[in-house]
């Protein structure tokens, strides 16, 4: 068999995600497929490039040497790419690609991007992995980016790509029964959650090591689950499990959302692009000069001072951004849960900007 770029790709996937299950995910092929590949890719060297192990995969000397050599290749394949795309976008009109993580806060962001510039394409590509979405902004298949990063789980960002901090330190909610013995107190001890079935999706980058983290911390040890999110959402409403949440989840009549004590779960809330990505989608405006300054109602942390940081981002960069910050405003004052955690927590998300 003779090796082409795909099969470096998936080397370096499976070298990045430390396991077959996450790096087929986020190559879009089944665990079985990439299995059977990396097996015929093995076979072909004459030797193993990963050590199969309870916890995962990991490279062997060979595989070290194999990787070095084919990072460079398929880093300058996506360069070679990103750059013709670039050079066949500029004849097909303006457009706007964005790749989000889940969010309430997409809706009103699309539609005010879309209000703005009613001449240019705008698409949305879902994502539970943030680190592929910043993968295919780098390669140039995503102009934008708006992720979240869980706290001790920094996320593997190619270098070049431009940044803004939307919230420093989003905390986590979580997810009951509507009859959970909890669900009456207005603020949930983790202590009170230890003999409950927790579940998380381990697809999602970060989740399962971070909430891990915490439970560890607090000396805990409960059940975990493994599964969607949607799933859970079925369980939940059963009393069969809990789940951390996103602050501006919506209760339902058979479900509550709740806040931590000391909010042990958070995640900072990101958006990437490439240079020139605003440009590209036919947008003039101001961008940010220098690197670590903010946007004009950036915050620090959802309960802290204004202060967020953010890297230069090109012309038009400004615009996308207080489109995104009105958009993640307006769905968590929405959330009477959350406007009431940000009130208590005197949040500047609670105050508009000036103009």
């Amino acid at each position: 068999m003779e090796l082409e770029v795909r099969h470096l790709r998936a080397l370096c996937a499976i070298a990045d995600a430390g396991s077959l299950h996450k790096a087929a995910r986020q190559l879009g092929m089944s665990q079985p497929s990439l299995t059977t590949q990396l097996r015929r890719i093995e076979n072909s060297l004459g030797a193993e490039l990963f050590s199969r192990e309870r916890t995962g995969c990991r490279p062997t000397l060979l595989g070290h040497s194999v990787l070095s050599r084919a990072r460079p290749l398929v880093a300058g394949m996506a360069v070679l790419v990103s750059e013709a795309r670039a050079a066949a976008d500029r004849s097909a009109g303006p457009r706007l690609r964005i790749g989000s993580t889940a969010s309430r806060a997409l809706a009103g962001w699309l539609r005010r991007l879309r209000e703005r510039l009613p001449g240019t394409d705008i698409s949305l590509q879902m994502d539970v992995s943030a680190n592929a979405l910043l993968r295919q902004v780098s390669g140039g298949g995503l102009d934008v980016a708006f992720v979240h990063e869980v706290e001790g789980c920094p996320l593997r960002v190619p270098p070049g790509l431009d940044r803004r901090v939307l919230v420093e330190r989003e905390p986590q909610f979580i997810s009951l029964a509507h009859d959970h013995p909890a669900a009456g107190s207005q603020i949930v001890e983790l202590a009170d959650l230890a003999a409950d079935r927790w579940m998380i999706d381990p697809t999602v980058d970060g989740e399962w090591d971070g909430l891990r983290r915490v439970l560890g911390e607090a000396g805990l040890n409960p059940p975990v689950l493994h599964g969607d999110y949607l799933t859970a959402s079925s369980l939940i409403a059963v009393g069969e499990a809990i789940a951390p949440c996103q602050p501006t989840s919506v209760p339902r009549e058979d479900m509550v959302v709740r806040p931590l004590r000391d909010d042990p779960l958070a995640v900072r809330l990101l958006l990437f692009s490439r240079p020139g990505a605003y440009e590209g989608a036919g947008i003039v405006g101001p961008g940010i000069a220098g690197p670590d300054t903010a946007g004009p109602g950036a915050v620090a942390s959802a309960g802290g001072d204004a202060s967020a940081e953010g890297d230069g981002d090109g012309p038009g960069g400004a615009e996308v951004y207080a489109d995104l910050e009105a958009a993640y405003r307006e769905a968590a004052l929405q959330a009477v849960v959350y406007r009431q955690w940000l009130m208590r927590n005197k949040s500047p998300l609670l105050h508009a900007p000036a103009a």
